[in-house]
């Protein structure tokens, strides 16, 4: 694996593990209020995108970060609509 790469990949994880603490929050209070419905949309909407465009040109940080981070804000959307 090339620099490029390990940088990537780097980058990816530190992106994706920032969601943890809001994902684990709403769980443990059960309350989601104040996360914005119409922001995780948007927000889900464009990881959608990058992780299509990062299948597209074969870009294996971009389809794992955006793969997992998509899937931390199904279970924070999950747990919005789950306890609201």
């Amino acid at each position: 694996m090339d620099f490029i790469t390990i940088l990537g990949l780097v980058a990816g994880v530190l992106t994706t593990v920032a969601f943890l603490p809001q994902m684990f929050q709403i769980w443990l209070t059960k309350s989601a209020k104040d996360v914005s419905f119409v922001m995780l949309i948007i927000f889900m909407s464009g990881l959608c995108l990058w992780l299509i465009y990062g299948i597209i040109i074969g870009a294996l940080p971009i389809i794992m970060a955006n793969g997992v981070t998509l899937f931390f804000n199904l279970i924070i959307l999950w747990l919005k609509i789950k306890y609201r």
